[in-house]
């Protein structure tokens, strides 16, 4: 079965999230567990939740992908910003265990002039500090296009990290088709020569998750632009090398491309019809 859900609002709810997800055919789905450019997260309704999980549970769901706002720099040079990105973190994984077993995902962030080295062991502190044994989440590190000062636009940097993590069990990554092509890794001409990379550096075992999405930049533009399904420099026939390919059979797919629900409804409609 094909694992593929899309990125909905959850400005109407857990249910509301799990019955739109299955109107278009997805088993599965990404959310932003508050305002993507600010701070504020609504109250969770218990009853809400559970009616998500009994939606997940009645419909052989995959996991779900909670995604947390893009002002987290948890490796920024200013302080404040640290301390709001460690009590972003701390809060997510909390609310997090409401859906217990599930995903959270997160850019690693910018060293801001800092330094490579110093942006990867703030990231690792970071995770440290925010990580505890008993929770069920586990957090991915997405893959990033490596402009300006990002850090995870390498497969080498995100291993840095998870080295330094004393619970890396709890750890994994979500790999953006759109942003590895765009830091310059060539999925298009040889996806199997990129993933067995990413094996040898990091571990086919620690990748949890694939963002699905095409690219307006040629490769290595270090952009960071979606485009939708077929229509961007990656391809059709590299969508559907990715969904097909035997080491990603199983995992979970998340369309991040410039779509409302109906666009979606057609990518996945489009993406299992091809699904082998």
């Amino acid at each position: 079965m094909l694992n593929i859900g899309c990125h909905l609002s959850s400005s109407k709810g857990f249910r509301h999230m799990g019955k739109e997800a299955l109107s278009i055919d997805a088993n599965t789905f990404q959310f932003f567990t508050r305002n993507p450019r600010g701070s504020k997260a609504k109250a969770i309704d218990e009853n809400d939740v559970k009616e998500l999980i009994h939606i997940m549970e009645e419909n052989h769901f995959a996991p779900v992908l909670a995604h947390a706002p893009y002002t987290l720099n948890p490796c920024s040079a200013d302080a404040r910003t640290k301390e709001f990105a460690l009590e972003v973190l701390i809060d997510d994984l909390v609310r997090m265990e409401h859906l217990p077993g599930n995903l959270y995902n997160f850019h690693p962030g910018s060293h801001v002039s800092q330094g490579t080295e110093t942006g990867i062991q703030l990231i690792a502190d970071a995770l440290n500090f925010i990580l505890t044994k008993s929770q069920t989440t586990t957090v991915l590190l997405e893959t990033m296009s490596g402009k300006g000062s990002e850090i995870g636009g390498s497969f080498e940097e995100l291993r840095q990290i998870i080295e330094k993590v004393t619970l890396d069990e709890k750890v994994g990554i979500c790999l953006d088709t759109c942003h590895v092509h765009d830091a310059g890794y060539d999925i298009v001409n040889d996806l199997d020569g990129v993933l067995n990379e990413f094996d040898r550096i990091i571990g086919l075992d620690k990748l949890k998750a694939i963002h699905l999405n095409d690219s307006k930049n040629p490769i290595s533009s270090r952009k960071d632009r979606h485009e939708k399904i077929g229509e961007g420099v990656l391809g059709l026939e590299t969508m559907v090398n990715i969904i097909n390919h035997p080491g990603l059979r199983g995992l979970p797919f998340y369309l991040e491309t410039p779509n409302e629900v109906p666009g979606y409804a057609q990518e996945i409609k489009l993406l299992r019809g091809l699904f082998r």
